[in-house]
């Protein structure tokens, strides 16, 4: 149903993929936006580029990007694209290659398309509602799915944000957790998608909606959850407040949310 947006989405992402290279590549300067966090010129170009492309194929479309001055018309519009032109900007900004493109499309509060684009590996993951979940890489493709382990699990932390409240909820699972990764950006949750690793959590109000919208549903379509840590319920998104209050929780299967 969705395959025109998934694959506007798509060509969305390589579009900005090469501009987000060409920075990374070169020079850059970075500034700190009111929050501290860095920006570069690649987030702006990227955003750009998005838009533009985005807007030209849809253009009744509403957007909610990082980039950009949020319109509050979208709260009026069924179709919104969610999208951060470079998801990881610490990590790109420390050259250790792990950032993302993340582009979805939300459909009524319900994420219906969404990408996410390695830039530097050329990976790209993608899905969308009742189409399944995909990874490819330098041209091959194949159908991702979670892992379905119970027991000697993996977990993924962000190598910049993690604190206190997800090292005390490590702690206490310990039992269940054999080993623990830090990587990067949306790459988590991908990583979850495609059956290398069993968790992820982040505890606070640090990440908005573009941050979680392109890889949540590609977690889904995967057989994973992607869901709010309180009420174990999927995220709604094109929503007035952006900020993910109460963090998520990724898992390969039900039975091993951290509760």
């Amino acid at each position: 149903m969705w395959e025109k947006e998934l694959a506007a989405a798509i060509n969305a992402g390589e579009l900005a993929k090469r501009i987000v290279l060409q920075v990374y590549k070169s020079p850059f300067h970075v500034t700190y936006k009111k929050d501290k966090s860095p920006v570069t010129e690649a987030d702006k170009k990227s955003d750009a580029v998005i838009r533009k492309y985005l807007h030209e194929k849809f253009p009744t479309h509403a957007f909610l990007t990082e980039e950009s001055v949020d319109d509050p018309s979208r709260f009026k519009n069924d179709y919104v694209w969610v999208i951060d032109p470079l998801d990881g900007t610490c990590d790109f900004v420390d050259k250790n290659d792990e950032f993302t493109i993340n582009i979805a499309l939300v459909y009524k509060h319900k994420v219906v398309v969404g990408v996410v684009v390695v830039p530097v590996t050329n990976e790209i993951y993608y899905a969308s509602d009742h189409g399944g979940a995909f990874y490819s890489i330098n041209g091959t493709v194949r159908e991702i799915h979670v892992n379905r382990k119970q027991k000697d699990l993996k977990i993924m932390i962000s190598r910049s944000h993690h604190g206190k409240p997800e090292e005390a909820m490590i702690k206490k699972y310990g039992k269940l957790i054999k080993t623990r990764q830090e990587v990067g950006a949306a790459i988590k949750a991908c990583i979850i998608a495609k059956g290398q690793a069993e968790l992820s959590l982040r505890l606070d109000d640090g990440t908005k909606e573009w941050d979680t919208a392109a890889a949540q549903i590609i977690v889904k379509e995967a057989d994973g959850l992607f869901v709010l840590p309180n009420t174990h319920q999927w995220m709604t998104y094109n929503r007035k407040d952006v900020v993910n209050r109460d963090g998520y929780i990724i898992a390969n299967r039900r039975s091993n949310i951290l509760k």
